[in-house]
């Protein structure tokens, strides 16, 4: 198992639409072969700021993800709010 960690910076005042943007993108995660879970928090102090946590069953299945037709979609529906690229990692079990 791999877990996928997205920091997003949105763009201050769009975080609702962001949110919005999120719950309707995620079922194209969901479709991929290999996905697991996902799970999107909000930071508390900084409301501006997102962290999805996506459960893999190995970096090929996100990177098929990345290749297929549906990231460009799920990029198209959040990536308006983005105010910064996003910082994406890999991390695994010990």
């Amino acid at each position: 198992m791999v877990l996928e960690l997205a920091h997003f910076a949105i763009t201050p005042g769009s975080e609702d639409a962001f949110a919005a943007a999120y719950a309707e993108a995620a079922a194209l995660v969901e479709q991929t072969p290999g996905f697991r879970s996902r799970r999107m928090v909000r930071g508390l102090e900084s409301p501006s700021q997102f962290v999805l946590l996506v459960e893999w069953d190995s970096v090929d299945a996100h990177q098929a993800f990345r290749d297929s037709d549906r990231f460009p979609a799920w990029r198209a529906l959040i990536g308006p709010h983005f105010a910064a690229p996003p910082n994406v990692e890999h991390w695994f079990d010990l």
